[in-house]
């Protein structure tokens, strides 16, 4: 998912900035933003941040692979 900072003018005309909406990609998150605010205008769209998918269940060998090497650094 991709966080997109808006400044648009709502349709009474009051300009609102920095609006952040998370969304897969950009008409994900116009198509939110115009749920929220129906008849927009938008006035600028910027990127701000890609947040990683969040990966399902555990890697076993990965964990077992972490405890291992924890305990390889206690031993000095």
């Amino acid at each position: 998912m991709t966080k997109y900072r808006f400044r648009i003018r709502t349709r009474n005309g009051l300009v609102l900035e920095q609006l952040n909406i998370q969304g897969r990609d950009r008409a994900d998150a116009e198509r939110k933003l115009f749920q929220m605010y129906p008849n927009a205008e938008v006035l600028e769209c910027l990127e701000v941040v890609a947040i990683p998918e969040r990966q399902e269940g555990v890697d076993l060998s990965g964990v077992l692979s972490l405890i291992s090497r924890q305990h390889d650094d206690g031993k000095h």
